[in-house]
């Protein structure tokens, strides 16, 4: 599966964040952020939907919409892309790039510490 859009990741925000919702709702939600027509956000679900991001529950009216992946699946598998992309998936190159960019707090460096220790690396 390919890397989630910015316009999906709003989409599927919108979704985790109200458990699911009708279509006019979910509009309201994104127009504040967005500016998006309720038509621009059907045509979304609708793609997503197809891509198996969004799920439609047809039996009630209106049509119900949540997200089809919860939000931790969709940060792993975003985190996987970039670090393939970019890292060349080398996790160590890439923490170092962070490191060496933006500092840590001393808990941060401890609690980074505490889990290379934990990993015996």
């Amino acid at each position: 599966m390919t890397s989630l859009s910015d316009r999906e990741w709003a989409v599927l925000s919108a979704l985790w964040e109200t458990g699911g919702a009708p279509l006019g709702e979910l509009a309201e939600r994104l127009r504040e952020d967005t500016g998006w027509s309720r038509n621009t956000v059907l045509t979304y679900l609708t793609r997503m939907e197809a891509k198996g991001l969004v799920t439609i529950d047809k039996e009630v009216s209106p049509h119900i919409y949540r997200a089809a992946l919860d939000r931790a699946a969709c940060q792993a598998r975003e985190r996987h892309s970039f670090l393939q992309r970019v890292y060349r998936g080398s996790a160590g190159d890439l923490v170092t790039a962070f490191l060496k960019e933006e500092p840590i707090s001393p808990q941060e460096r401890e609690a980074l510490r505490k889990l290379l220790d934990e990993m015996e690396v």
